[in-house]
Formats: C-alpha cells, structure tokens, sequence
C-alpha cells in the first residue's frame, strides 16, 4: 500500500533525557498513536539518516506510511515532525494510526496547471502562488497524491481560491467545511509592472 517504509524499534524509556541520548546515537525518539481504540500509544526511535533520506520526498508528508516495528507493520500518516535548525537532523516524529473506516486529515500539494494557455498569460500575466498545500479530509483509499488547479480559463486580476481546486470524490478541503468565509485565497493573477494592459 504505501511506497514509504519506516523502520521502527520500540522503546521503554522516555523523557528529555532519554530523548537526548537517542539523538546522541544517531536515532530519532518518536510515537504512534491514534486508530484502533485498542492500540494504545507507542513510544518508538528510528534511524535519523533513514528519516532524513525519507523526508526529502515532498510526498512522503502527504502518503500513506508503513511503520515497522520488528514483525508488526502498521498503517500510519505523519501528524507532527520537529527538525533541528541548524543540522540535518529530525529531533522528534508523530506517528497517527490509520484504519480504513475513518476519514484522516492530512495535507496534500497543490499543482497548478495550464497557465500558460490562458489568454491573460499570451498578454504577459504572472500567477503568484500563496498555497502549496492544502489540508483535506478522507478516507486513506481515496488520498489523492496531489489536486489540481486549472488556470486555463482565469482573467486578469482573478484570485483563485480553496473552492476552485478540482476534487476528487470522497475528498474533502477541510476549511470548506467551516463554511465560505474560511474559502481563503490560494494564488492571483497581476501585471508585472511596465507589461501592457
């Protein structure tokens, strides 16, 4: 199911200096939690180089992961990932269970499309983008990789917003459903200056 594998190992002790210690050895402390009521939360720590390698994909933060822990794989999606701010180095993971009844939160890139087919582009229009992603709300079986915004129809001075990114069924844009005035805008049309109007 899932092209992202992260191999995992248990772990007993916790707190900051537990946590300090993993790092020292090159590992990542971590925890998985959340799907079926009866799994409880597990604390964790992961290779940091393999995490690193792992989260140069863009599209790993937007999959479906394999969690393995000796024998027992589970199906997760990353909710939380702290990163050090100076090295290469990932200082903390949080891991969120899935199962398949329940609809998951989960941000997704957005790719921008046919801009240059549109008339305002032939009168040397720009689009600035404002959003790269965009969080939406699904079953794991309908997770899109990415949604697409077509530009081929837009005019001058159009702002896109959240409302024209093509869906696909089963999947929800979470702020959509707090109603329109959260349809915030995701990109726009302008002029650069001295181009002719």
């Amino acid at each position: 199911m899932s092209k992202f594998v992260v191999n995992t190992v248990a772990r007993e002790d916790q707190g900051k200096g537990a946590s300090r210690r993993l790092r020292r050895e090159g590992l990542v402390p971590g925890v998985v939690y959340g799907g079926d009521k009866r799994k409880k939360p597990v604390a964790i720590s992961m290779q940091n180089r393999e995490l690193v390698k792992l989260i140069e994909d863009e599209k790993f933060f937007s999959s479906i992961l394999t969690l393995k822990n000796g024998d027992s794989e589970d199906q997760v999606i990353i909710k939380d990932l702290q990163r050090h701010p100076a090295k290469n180095q990932v200082l903390h993971a949080d891991f969120q269970r899935i199962t398949k009844s329940n609809k998951i939160s989960i941000s997704v890139p957005l790719q921008f499309v046919n801009f240059e087919q549109s008339a305002v582009a032939k009168a040397a229009a720009k689009f600035a983008v404002e959003a790269n992603v965009v969080e939406v709300l699904c079953l794991p079986e309908n997770l899109p990789e990415t949604l697409t915004v077509d530009l081929s129809a837009v005019e001058a001075g159009q702002i896109m917003h959240l409302s024209d990114i093509e869906t696909p069924e089963g999947v929800e844009i979470a702020a959509l459903r707090r109603g329109a005035d959260h349809d915030q805008g995701i990109g726009y049309v302008y002029s650069p200056r001295g181009a002719k109007k």
